[in-house]
């Protein structure tokens, strides 16, 4: 007997002495045909029986289409009716249609009929028979086909639920079965494990040897689910490739569902033999449980695969349950992986803002990190900004990003023999650096661009986390020629001492302060302050994330000197913000 047949997909067994388990058993074998249909086809049955009886009886006539018609030719035609139904049985209800309607005849009609013409001597009974004989090759056919049909209906479904390798329940019927306990309110534990290091044995003996290796494991936990010894109910999937997956139920409580899983484990972990070569797998382990941990599939399953990814280094001896705060981390991992195969792969790129003066005159450009992923979507900057600050990838990042805006005036500069200003980012990270100075002017001489095109944004923070090798590192940029501009100020540390010792060019008010400038006289007034700060220190100020034309009204009442933001110009390509250049120049 197949594990389809053990776990739902036929008549079955199940673990305990539960009973018959056919979850799934509709995925192959159900029909659509409601049972009511055949209880009415039955009745229609006794009715047409009924009046074969009463008209054969009957001397009388009724008028039918102004003729009159003898009750005694109407036999036939609720015979007729009668056949029709049990023919429909054998249609829709397969076997026991075909059997409930050879039962009839068998049983019924052709004793009937014989005793009409042997013993009454009613000769109109030969054609009965035959009009019967008739019925019988039909439903006969009928039913042939059906079986037919069946089978072949099985053998499609068994193959779309089954994992061709393993034998074992595939991905589609893991999701149909836990839909389906969902719907009954079922509760269950979901576990997603992952085969550890089966990659290198695939690549070391060579696929044949690994897809040996998957098939012994399969069979293992396919003997012990079927065992029933772990005393839950238990039926295990392959998801495809090393991840497995295992549904458990019927457990009282955490403990029941902890011994079940280790019992798995030590299964697992019992040497393999494979061509006289002996292995010792172990996997990482991660569950989640309805409807605590979610009350969707996808919600089920996507927490106990966050869970397993974390399993190895945070986990019980490669076991974890899940926890909220785990589809942070698993999120960040995911990211991160995202970012380096982007570097890998040069998909780092970027978008230009343009900036304006006060008089609507393009100053230059705001380079923006960009990225997608390896099917071609954008990442968002706010999803992939910090995570690469806190791995450390941010400057990579930052030197990616560089190289692109500086090649870009460079081509600006080759085009229309115009000097623009290029504002780039770059973190704390980064210009702490020992090789900061020594990347930036070579990326320079590459491109042949002169240092006083480019304005590098620098945050407050620099100043709390190294003052004296901040200000060092400054302080050679600007003897370079390279402007420095202060980003997000009065969000962060602003501080007046701090701002008289850095070495800046301009102040960039955050968005945050531009949103509710019009809001109240005092945040207007605040945003005046800073600008007024701005041009004491000697500094030219410029406003982000200006959206509106009344912002940019009220900007030139107070004086600032750039805007940037939305109103004049979003972020664009660098073929687009090429475009741009050539209209103005």
């Amino acid at each position: 007997m197949s594990y389809y047949a053990l776990w739902g997909f036929g008549v079955t067994k199940s673990v305990k002495g539960n009973g018959v388990d056919i979850t799934l058993k509709d995925l192959v074998v159900g029909t659509s045909v409601p049972k009511s249909g055949f209880v009415l086809l039955i009745i229609l049955y006794a009715i047409a029986t009924f009046f074969v009886r009463v008209v054969a009886t009957n001397e009388g006539s009724l008028m039918f289409f102004g003729r009159e018609v003898p009750f005694s030719s109407f036999p036939g035609v609720f015979s007729s009716l009668g056949n029709i139904c049990m023919i429909l049985m054998a249609l829709l209800y397969r076997k026991l249609g075909y059997f409930i309607s050879l039962a009839i005849m068998f049983i019924y009609q052709f004793p009937t009929l014989i005793i009409q013409f042997f013993v009454f001597g009613n000769e109109t009974a030969v054609s009965g028979v035959f009009s019967n004989l008739f019925t019988l090759v039909t439903i006969t056919i009928i039913y042939v086909i059906n079986n037919k049909n069946l089978k072949y209906q099985q053998r499609v479904m068994n193959q779309a639920i089954t994992d061709r390798l393993t034998g074992l329940p595939n991905r589609f019927a893991v999701g149909e079965l836990c839909d389906k306990l969902i719907g009954d309110q079922v509760r269950f534990t979901f576990l997603s494990i992952d085969i550890v290091n089966f990659k290198s044995i695939n690549d070391t003996m060579g696929h044949e040897f690994g897809d040996k290796l998957l098939i012994e494991i399969a069979n293992r936990w396919r003997s012990l689910a079927e065992s029933g010894n772990t005393g839950t109910n238990d039926f295990v999937g392959r998801l495809g490739g090393d991840e497995f997956c295992l549904i458990i139920r019927d457990y009282k409580d955490v403990e029941q569902i902890t011994h079940t899983l280790y019992t798995y484990k030590a299964e697992l972990e019992r040497v393999i033999s494979i061509e006289e070569c002996d292995y010792f797998m172990t996997a990482n382990f991660g569950y989640a449980v309805y409807p605590k941990d979610g009350v969707t599939t996808d919600q089920v399953i996507s927490g106990a695969n966050a869970a397993m990814h974390v399993a190895l280094t945070k986990g019980d001896n490669g076991i974890m349950g899940f926890d909220p705060d785990l589809v942070k981390d698993t999120y960040s991992l995911e990211i991160e992986r995202k970012i380096r195969t982007a570097l890998d792969n040069q998909t780092i790129t970027f978008n230009l803002q343009p900036q304006y003066d006060i008089g609507h005159r393009l100053r230059g450009f705001e380079a923006l990190a960009r990225m997608k992923d390896e099917e071609g979507n954008n990442i968002s900057p706010v999803d992939f900004i910090p995570v690469a600050e806190k791995t450390g990838l941010v400057d990579q990042i930052d030197s990616r990003v560089f190289e692109l805006a500086v090649k870009f005036v460079s081509d600006v500069i080759n085009e229309t023999l115009t000097n623009i200003t290029m504002s780039v980012n770059v973190s704390v990270r980064h210009l702490m650096k020992n090789n900061f100075i020594k990347e930036i002017t070579g990326v320079l001489e590459k491109y042949n661009v002169p240092p006083h095109c480019i304005e590098i944004e620098i945050t407050e923070s620099i100043m709390i986390d190294s003052t004296e090798k901040a200000l060092n590192t400054i302080g050679e940029l600007k003897d370079m020629g390279i402007k420095i501009a202060i980003d997000d100020f009065g969000t962060g540390y602003s501080s007046l001492s701090y701002l008289n010792h850095l070495p800046s060019d301009l102040l960039k008010i955050d968005k945050s302060f531009i949103d509710v400038m019009n809001d109240s006289d005092s945040s207007k007034q605040y945003v005046a302050m800073i600008v007024s700060i701005g041009h004491i220190m000697n500094l030219k100020v410029i406003s982000e994330g200006v959206e509106s034309a009344d912002q940019v009204e009220t900007l030139k009442e107070i004086g600032c000197d750039y805007i940037q933001g939305f109103v004049w110009g979003r972020p664009m390509t660098a073929e687009d913000a090429m475009k741009l250049v050539l209209e103005v120049v």
